[in-house]
């Protein structure tokens, strides 16, 4: 079945123009040494925290402090994309993610890590909204789910390669040789962004020629981010970056409390083989049968892995969770970056994609501290049932909110209707 679906996905490749498959080709392996570098701190980051605190007070501001950059940046970064093209603020974020972790092996104190933390976020502040937007407008219109889905894989390969790396680096020479692989992964990205190539908007110049009103690129801040079309994608990434943010910062050290002898590495392999996986037929799948049934199965997944969490005692259940969360996110993530582009004209992609993940941004944000807090009054282990609370929450808010209507919200989040905020649909 796999191979199946990679010899799909080959098929689409190959019947698009030749410069566009050298461009995606490009941009993909670039995105796949950003997020590797990333994602090689995800097992080791806490623990290193808690070498210099025990208090999980500490260890939630520092890990929560890496969304302040996101959050300050994100809509700047955006409109800079939008002005000065996506590949130059890819650049700043391939920079960031290069020289933080430098940093990181030189401040062994909790308010410097806090300071370096929250400059790391400026990374994928700049990178992911311009990765995905530059995609978006590369991607021809009949096929932007399918491609979105297949040009999202490198969030699942870099968690499945980046986790691993790191984990051997530190297990055979500690967090300083981790920290400077870190930042080689995150240099050669940067070289890689050299053979991209900006022309035009490959994808929208037919949806150019259509009449779409120059309000919804001029609008303001607050008008465009409270819009139905922003407000209800961006709530339900606050609430998944909550239970994302409760996952990354705590669970490495609830399996140490319950001493799981398995590798965290292995639990972020696990979610990017499962995440990797999903993508082939979610995004293709998607074109025909609508963003909305595929964001409400995402969000489901997700509450599952906090759940399994909640409840794990074993290695093999910890996998579990970690399969279950790597199918939430590989479907989640993709649809909703395919839900905002439908959304979206070229000339406010960038903006637009920075406004909703601000809320993405925030959960990571405020999952560390207060989570932290919570864990002296619930326990450590009931945070991920509260985790789970708030993706239930999601599931009712898509279904109830995603639309023009109560009624065509469930419609549309069970896959029985259109998107009626989707551009073509926009001014009916």
């Amino acid at each position: 079945m796999v191979i199946f679906q990679i010899m799909q996905s080959l098929t689409t490749f190959s019947s698009l123009d030749t410069s566009l498959r050298k461009n995606l080709t490009a941009v993909f392996w670039t995105g796949l040494f950003f997020w590797a570098s990333m994602a090689s701190q995800l097992p080791t980051i806490p623990l290193y925290i808690r070498t210099l605190t025990q208090s999980f007070d500490q260890i939630g501001l520092v890990m929560g402090s890496f969304a302040i950059g996101l959050l300050v940046c994100r809509s700047y970064l955006g409109k800079l994309s939008d002005r000065k093209g996506r590949r130059y603020t890819m650049k700043i974020g391939l920079i960031v993610a290069a020289v933080v972790p430098l940093c990181y092996a030189l401040s062994p104190s909790i308010p410097l890590l806090m300071f370096f933390r929250a400059v790391h976020g400026i990374s994928i502040a700049a990178f992911a909204s311009s990765y995905s937007a530059l995609v978006a407008d590369l991607a021809p219109i009949e096929k932007r789910g399918e491609v979105i889905g297949y040009m999202s894989l490198v969030n699942p390969l870099g968690l499945a390669f980046g986790p691993a790396i790191g984990g051997l680096m530190y297990e055979a020479w500690g967090y300083q040789p981790l920290f400077i692989t870190a930042s080689l992964l995150a240099f050669a990205g940067l070289l890689l962004t050299t053979q991209i190539e900006i022309g035009g908007n490959v994808g929208d110049r037919e949806l150019n020629r259509q009449s779409v009103s120059a309000n919804a690129v001029k609008a303001g801040f607050w008008q465009t981010f409270l819009s139905p079309r922003v407000r209800v994608p961006s709530t339900i990434l606050l609430l998944v970056g909550l239970s994302f943010g409760t996952l990354s910062s705590f669970m490495p050290i609830l399996m140490q409390q319950k001493n799981i002898t398995l590798n965290a590495g292995l639990f972020y392999m696990a979610a990017a083989l499962s995440g990797f996986i999903i993508r082939f037929p979610v995004g293709r799948l998607s074109d025909k049968w609508g963003r909305g049934i595929f964001i409400s199965i995402g969000i489901f997944f997700y509450g599952l892995s906090m759940a399994t969490i909640y409840f794990a005692s074993h290695n093999y259940e910890f996998l579990l969770s970690g399969i279950a969360e790597g199918i939430g996110s590989g479907i989640t993530i993709p649809a909703i970056v395919a839900l905002v582009a439908d959304r979206t004209v070229p000339q406010e992609r960038g903006y637009i994609f920075g406004l909703t993940w601000l809320g993405f941004d925030l959960g990571i944000a405020l999952a560390g501290p207060i989570m932290g807090k919570l864990i002296g009054v619930v326990g450590i282990t009931d945070i991920f049932a509260i985790a789970t609370g708030l993706c239930l929450l999601g599931i009712v808010i898509f279904a109830t909110q995603s639309n023009k209507t109560i009624s065509e919200s469930f419609k549309f989040a069970i896959g029985r209707a259109d998107d009626r905020y989707a551009i073509k649909y926009a001014d009916q």
